[in-house]
């Protein structure tokens, strides 16, 4: 978990490759949605255009679907999901049919003025997707990816006009979370700032010391 900007993609990746752990991210699915151009795709792409989450019916119904599919023997780890209280209980009703459940919820905690400047200056290659931040105020001098030679884009949810939507419609439906798995004894808070593989050390450390990661 963690506020839109906060890195949960990056690291729920990277975290899952180190421990051998299966990655499903909504944010993924939805965008592969968006680019089949189904009816599905059409409905998520105006709700993501104009910085809102997704219905709490469809995100279910696409991330308990994608479940089905994720084959790991150690585990999944869930990217940005579950958002809110509905979507949290709806997926531990799921989990619990199967006898499943979820071990331990990762918070990323980042400072909010950081937030504004990682969304409003974050570009992304179309190609191999990696991530690249400017200067919020203007763009990249060059529009090819240095990684591929990709075209570089902006999401439409990481325009300046929309982060400040983002960081509030965060902060209502989906900090109240933190409570939640706090009361369930599952919360695990790591600080989000700093490099990128020393923010993955603190997480595979944090989960090792509750035995997540003590296969």
């Amino acid at each position: 978990m963690g506020p839109p900007g906060a890195g949960k993609g990056t690291q729920a990746e990277k975290v899952a490759g180190e421990l051998n752990l299966a990655h499903v991210a909504p944010g993924d699915l939805f965008r592969q949605a968006v680019s089949r151009g189904d009816e599905l795709g059409n409905e998520v792409k105006a709700y993501m255009e104009r910085g809102e989450l997704v219905p709490d019916a469809i995100t279910i119904r696409v991330i308990l679907g994608s479940l089905v599919n994720a084959h790991s023997g150690n585990g999944v780890v869930l990217d940005g999901f579950p958002r809110n209280i509905n979507q949290a209980r709806a997926l531990d009703d799921a989990l619990g049919k199967q006898n499943k459940a979820i071990d331990r919820a990762v918070y990323i905690k980042v400072d909010q003025k950081e937030l504004v400047r990682r969304l409003s200056g974050r570009w992304l290659c179309s190609e191999c997707q990696a991530p690249y931040f400017y200067d919020a105020k203007a763009e990249p001098k060059s529009n090819s990816c240095p990684n591929c030679g990709g075209k570089l884009y902006q999401r439409p949810d990481d325009k300046p006009e929309t982060v400040e939507k983002r960081l509030q419609v965060y902060f209502d439906e989906t900090s109240p979370l933190i409570d939640y798995y706090r009361k369930q004894n599952k919360l695990v808070e790591v600080c989000g700032e700093g490099g990128i593989s020393e923010v993955k050390e603190r997480i595979i450390k944090a989960l090792g010391t509750t035995g997540v990661n003590n296969n």
